[in-house]
């Protein structure tokens, strides 16, 4: 049975939520009483082994999956959700992409106008509206998916690999342009990567998932001061430290 919690402050709030699939033959526990949090503003990065539950978390924080037992609080806010695959309607423009999220809203035209050509400016592709997703590069991808969320208003962002299909020199400019429209806004993110450096790079919080069944291992706080370069010392030297305790983990448990 599914419990609950009072209404929190904060963007979100994980409860000891666990989650099986079954397939008629086997089942397998993905999460097993998971808890964790994200403040106001936060740059959460989740990492752990593959298969040991974070995109599972996410789909069920965004409501794409179903809880098992546990409770997960976003005090009402808005969500937006950025895939590793950028996943446009591949029929319609960047333009179009970004106004289908504000018109499932019920957002009214001249509104929606004028915020489409904000967050194309935001993220750069204000020359590129009116081409279709087969027209840009990866990257460019990723940055109208992005404003594909941001388009739902969203309060609380989550990402799923987002950067993981790019080349490094494109992941380390899309570093920085996420991190510019984060300080500029009121953005919580819980950010789901393979990649530890990248976790320093971006996160004020590093929180590593046991392997599977998903629980919270060990959270490490960021205190690098930013701007951050993922192939600084500092950023290094941190990374290591996490990589070293999810090597444990992943001992741990056999794989």
């Amino acid at each position: 049975m599914v419990s609950t919690v009072a209404r929190s402050t904060r963007p979100l709030v994980v409860t000891e939520v666990s989650k099986t699939y079954h397939d008629g033959r086997s089942t397998v526990s993905a999460l097993e009483r998971l808890s964790l949090d994200v403040s106001d503003r936060e740059f959460v990065c989740l990492v752990g082994a593959s298969g040991c539950g974070k995109t599972t978390l996410l789909n069920l924080i965004a409501g794409i999956y179903h809880l098992d037992q546990g409770a997960i609080d976003t005090g009402g806010r808005r969500i937006g959700v950025v895939f590793q695959e950028p996943a446009l309607f591949p029929w319609l423009t960047v333009r179009r992409n970004i106004d289908l999220a504000m018109r499932l809203r019920d957002v009214d035209p001249a509104t929606r106008r004028a915020r489409a050509d904000d967050l194309l400016r935001l993220v750069h592709l204000e020359r590129f509206g009116d081409h279709r997703p087969h027209e840009l590069s990866g990257g460019m991808q990723q940055r109208a998916a992005l404003a594909r969320a941001l388009a739902q208003d969203a309060e609380l962002l989550l990402m799923d690999e987002p950067f993981g299909a790019l080349d490094a020199m494109t992941r380390d400019r899309l570093h920085d342009e996420l991190e510019r429209i984060w300080l500029g806004s009121d953005l919580s993110v819980l950010f789901v990567t393979h990649n530890v450096r990248e976790a320093v790079r971006l996160g004020d919080r590093v929180v590593v998932l046991s392997s599977r069944p998903g629980r919270v291992a060990a959270e490490f706080a960021i205190d690098i001061p930013r701007p951050r370069r993922i192939d600084s010392e500092p950023v290094a030297r941190r990374a290591a430290e996490i990589t070293d305790r999810l090597r444990q983990e992943v001992r741990r448990h056999g794989r």
